[in-house]
């Protein structure tokens, strides 16, 4: 009997990894461009996302496809829903993943279905170098409409400030535009009354050191599952990610409630199968969830941890789903490990970048380290500048890990580090920002849209 013939879509990195795990559950047909690396990332010049979809449709077609997948946030996630809506395959609506995507769409959405879990939140009606307005309250979080990774999103104190975060040169105009725009033809395409994804967003700003999480799961014929949850771990007095860890420290009862928001969030945009991510805040001194957004696709990067812990493969499911087979009745994998980390290297100024690792310092590494996952991001010139200016930082590797306890996990993280000559993202006691004292409402009072765009 031959194997089942799927459409993958922008499988990069973690993905990659995770669906050559899965080469003899299906037969594989790829497609997209890797935004990160050069000349892949000359694809975006005139890219158009439903052309792309087209063209995949009519592939796939051809092939017959019996699935489609994709669990990239910038373009791969909304093309595997038009694909899929082509090609009548398992999948959610392209609009789910719009209004998932569109983050003042989102909020607004939540705002309706889940009003303890929003947050504070306005559209920043601004072109691309206008002057901020006046009259707006600060400090305030600021981010786009559209984008990943965390691009472009931080804390503003002033005005001064958010006019200085929302100048850009003609480089960087060029990039946003080309990363925003594919999107943005879609959605007037296919939600016209929703606001421009070339616009900023402000929210009321979290305090520092509200313990942040990740919850992971899948929606199945309209029915939410729990995959996991993992704990993220800043850098110490910012908002960049340092670690992310399994298994999670945030109580069952806390993840059962993040789990109803999710359930209500994804019903209310149509959301009906496929892989979710939900980000959010838990402030334990006020019991409160406050949701940062929900990703319409599996976060890649934290298969490998549920993989080593749990003995879920979230790839696997993702094929089960694309199939419209039963994820749930999946057989686990017996856990290699009681607790693993993705440990973010990051440099918070252009001379502390630590020279790249050469391929035989990398091989040697994994042959020392042999369960572990090692990627190397380097950049210089105009890219790296972009980074510092964009996101506050550069994150120049990632390494994968477990152990058999959180102890065991951080020695050996200490030792791989060194192998590498990078400083282990480790704080050391007393480091970390307090949370304790004033978790309170932030008393924002900018003007709230509590009404879906029509």
């Amino acid at each position: 009997m031959s194997r089942p013939r799927i459409g993958l879509l922008f499988d990069y990195d973690w993905d990659a990894l995770g669906f050559a795990r899965q080469v003899g559950r299906a037969d594989f047909d790829h497609a997209g461009f890797d935004l990160f690396t050069f000349p892949s990332n000359a694809s975006l010049i005139g890219f158009d996302l439903a052309r792309f979809a087209a063209v995949q449709a009519r592939r796939g077609a051809r092939r017959g496809w019996a699935g489609v997948i994709s669990h990239h946030e910038q373009f791969g996630a909304l093309a595997a829903a038009l694909v899929a809506e082509r090609l009548r395959l398992p999948g959610s609506p392209p609009e789910a993943i719009i209004a998932c995507q569109h983050k003042l769409l989102a909020r607004q959405v939540l705002g309706q279905v889940a009003p303890e879990a929003n947050l504070p939140f306005a559209p920043l009606d601004l072109e691309y170098g206008a002057d901020a307005p006046e009259g707006l309250t600060y400090p305030a979080y600021v981010k786009p409409v559209k984008a990943a990774f965390s691009v472009l999103a931080r804390e503003v104190a002033s005005r001064a400030e958010l006019q200085a975060h929302t100048r850009f040169s003609w480089r960087e105009l060029w990039v946003i535009r080309h990363l925003v725009e594919p999107f943005e033809r879609v959605c007037r395409a296919r939600l016209p009354g929703a606001p421009s994804a070339h616009r900023m967003l402000l929210e009321a700003p979290v305090p520092l050191g509200t313990p942040q999480h990740n919850l992971d799961g899948w929606v199945q014929d309209g029915e939410v599952h729990l995959l996991g949850v993992v704990d993220a771990v800043m850098y110490p007095g910012t908002q960049a990610f340092m670690r992310w860890e399994v298994p999670s420290r945030l109580p069952a009862e806390v993840q059962r409630r993040a789990l109803d928001i999710a359930r209500r969030f994804l019903a209310a945009v149509g959301f009906r199968q496929g892989l979710f991510n939900l980000e959010l805040f838990y402030d334990p001194a006020q019991d409160r969830i406050s949701v940062i957004e929900v990703n319409p696709r599996l976060a890649s990067q934290f298969s490998d941890l549920y993989l080593r812990v749990l003995g879920i493969d979230a790839h696997a499911v993702s094929v089960a789903l694309a199939l419209g087979e039963d994820a749930a009745a999946l057989p686990r994998r017996t856990p290699s490990a009681g607790a693993a980390a993705s440990f973010v290297y990051r440099a918070f100024a252009p001379d502390q970048v630590p020279p790249s690792p050469t391929a035989r310092e990398i091989a040697r590494w994994r042959r020392e380290t042999p369960d572990g996952l090692l990627f190397c991001f380097p950049k210089r010139g105009q890219a790296l500048a972009r980074d510092f200016k964009w996101l506050g930082s550069h994150r120049f590797g990632i390494i994968h890990l477990g152990g058999r306890d959180q102890a065991e996990l951080r020695r050996r993280c200490l030792a791989a580090s060194a192998r590498l000559g990078w400083s282990p993202p480790y704080a050391e006691p007393g480091d970390a920002p307090s949370i304790d004292g004033d978790l309170a409402d932030p008393g924002w009072s900018l003007p709230v849209a509590t009404q879906p765009a029509k």
